[in-house]
């Protein structure tokens, strides 16, 4: 006897594949328009199916990826990672702009947190030619 075929909501699944952490932010993204299912604008309720395909925009990043396993329930990351095969492409780019990202932030001066001390404003004074 043939097993009936798991149904799975869209929203769900990118709870499930770890894409958002929570339902509700899954199917926000899905109604703001920054999930695709195979090229159209969809809703969080719509069923998803083995070999669709999905373009997922979150931030800077966007996803083009296949679905390979229809999952319900939320799994450890490494084991969410088989639920889906991503585009050599797609892959390749989200590299790319996250290395271009982590290299801008270093050049980036650390903002100072916390109030200064007595030796820092001191040191501010001296430098600056103030308070002397």
């Amino acid at each position: 006897m043939d097993q009936p075929e798991l149904k799975v909501r869209l929203d769900k699944w990118l709870w499930a594949a770890r894409f958002f952490k929570t339902r509700q932010l899954a199917a926000d993204a899905i109604n703001g328009g920054k999930v695709h299912l195979n090229n159209r604008r969809t809703k969080p309720g719509k069923e998803v199916k083995i070999g669709n395909h999905l373009r997922i925009h979150k931030g800077s990043l966007e996803w083009d990826i296949e679905i390979k396993v229809l999952a319900t329930q939320r799994r450890p990351a490494v084991e969410a990672k088989t639920f889906y095969e991503e585009s050599q492409a797609s892959f390749l780019h989200r590299q790319a702009l996250t290395e271009q990202l982590r290299a801008q932030r270093a050049m980036e001066p650390r903002p100072i947190h916390g109030k200064l001390n007595k030796k820092d404003r001191r040191m501010i004074h001296r430098f600056t030619g103030k308070g002397s």
